[in-house]
């Protein structure tokens, strides 16, 4: 079924947009009248579909908040129109809205949905949550851009153990997409591997925040960092030097010991599904796959034994907090 979307800002918002909402989430849902309506809708962005004939169908808004990430919210598909792609169609604009601006896009799903976002390029971030009586998982897109150019070819892009595609990448930028959206995943373990960690790669916030957030999910956290030369660490700050110091049992550094063999390409393992590789230690060339436990396993391998044989960095161990 084709649909229309029409943008509005509240002030201006025809009352179709207040109906749908109050249809869906009042009425069918349950949600009190004083938690639907917010302030958020006066600084949003509003969203209506209409069918060919101007029959309104259903509605969402998308607002940034002060860390520049992107929200979508508030969506909704009149019952009678359910499961004939008009939700898929709003999201793919809203996405589209928001790709172009910026990085990151975040919604809350209820649990029910959770399939639905995830065939978009959404992951889940965050552990249920009751919200009107509701449970609610937190979902985010960390590369819209690339989310949006690959719906019509994959069932699940950017999703971890899902798509099963090679993405390429030939430039920073969308290596930098790519390695974010990996980490961003992991359940348990990141390993690294690298010349050094060159700081516009790996010396970034949202970066340092991705892996500070799995190494304090839990006990089982796994990361470690395996380079060639620590030297340009000691010489500048390094966000994840210092979060490595502060939470020394989750996350490891050691140096490669090159008196044994080691790799000649560095990558990047998330769990036993992903894999970010390059084919040049200098060079921003290569592929990424979200779920190819064969490839990450030789590598586990090939990383495990250049672990076994590594050391620490003495030079690292004595610079101050």
């Amino acid at each position: 079924m084709t649909a229309r979307i029409r943008k509005y800002n509240w002030q201006l918002a025809p009352g179709h947009i207040r109906e749908i909402r109050e249809r869906v989430f009042i009425e069918e849902q349950r949600v009190p009248p004083e938690l639907e309506w917010d302030d958020t809708d006066e600084i949003a962005d509003h969203f209506l579909a209409v069918l060919p004939d101007n029959t309104p169908v259903g509605v969402a808004r998308l607002f940034s908040s002060l860390d520049e990430t992107a929200h979508i919210g508030r969506m909704a598909i009149l019952p009678d129109y359910r499961g004939k792609g008009i939700g898929r169609a709003l999201l793919r604009h809203l996405l589209a809205e928001a790709a172009g601006q910026y990085d990151e896009v975040r919604l809350s799903a209820q649990e029910h949905a959770i399939p639905f976002y995830q065939r978009s390029g959404f992951h889940v971030c965050s552990d249920v949550y009751d919200d009107a009586g509701i449970p609610h998982y937190d979902m985010r897109c960390l590369a819209p851009e690339l989310a949006i150019a690959a719906l019509e070819e994959r069932d699940h892009p950017l999703l971890l153990g899902e798509d099963r595609q090679s993405w390429l990448f030939d430039n920073e930028t969308r290596m930098l997409a790519l390695m974010d959206s990996l980490a961003g995943q992991a359940g348990q373990r990141i390993w690294l591997y690298d010349r050094f960690l060159d700081h516009d790669l790996y010396d970034r916030f949202r970066f340092r925040e991705l892996i500070s957030a799995l190494a304090r999910r839990h006990r089982l956290s796994d990361v470690r960092l395996l380079i060639h030369d620590d030297k340009p660490l000691v010489k500048r700050r390094h966000q994840l030097v210092e979060l490595m110091r502060r939470l020394p049992s989750r996350i490891e550094l050691k140096l490669v010991n090159d008196d044994y063999p080691v790799e000649d390409q560095p990558f990047m393992l998330i769990d036993r599904e992903g894999v970010l590789y390059r084919h040049d230690f200098y060079k921003p060339d290569g592929f990424c796959n979200f779920s190819d436990s064969g490839r990450v396993r030789l590598l586990s391998e090939a990383f495990q034994r250049m672990w076994d044989a590594g050391r620490s960095s003495l030079e690292l161990r004595q610079l101050p907090l």
